[in-house]
């Protein structure tokens, strides 16, 4: 026969893996919208074009996914934002 305690941990693993797995479902369009577009800014630089990875960009990629990859690589290429001589001043 299942003590109390028992059964009050078994019910208090099951929460946490149901609160595990809706967490794990909400941050799954993040999670691949980031690696997504840092794919595409690896690819851009492979082909040349020089970004600086910095927090700030790895958000505005893993927000915007492959259109945000586009446009970070856009101001860089202007020279507006995320380029290389601006890593040293994203952690100011």
């Amino acid at each position: 026969m299942a003590t109390p305690i028992e059964l009050g941990l078994l019910l208090a693993v099951a929460v946490a893996v149901i609160a595990a797995y809706l967490v794990l479902r909400a941050l799954k369009p993040f999670i691949i919208n980031a690696v997504l577009g840092l794919l595409v800014l690896l690819v851009a630089g492979v082909l040349g074009f020089e970004v600086a990875i910095t927090p700030i960009v790895v958000l505005v990629v893993a927000i915007g996914g492959i259109p945000g990859a586009i446009l970070v690589l856009l101001l860089a290429y202007f020279g507006i934002l995320f380029g290389p001589a601006a890593a040293g001043l994203a952690f100011l």
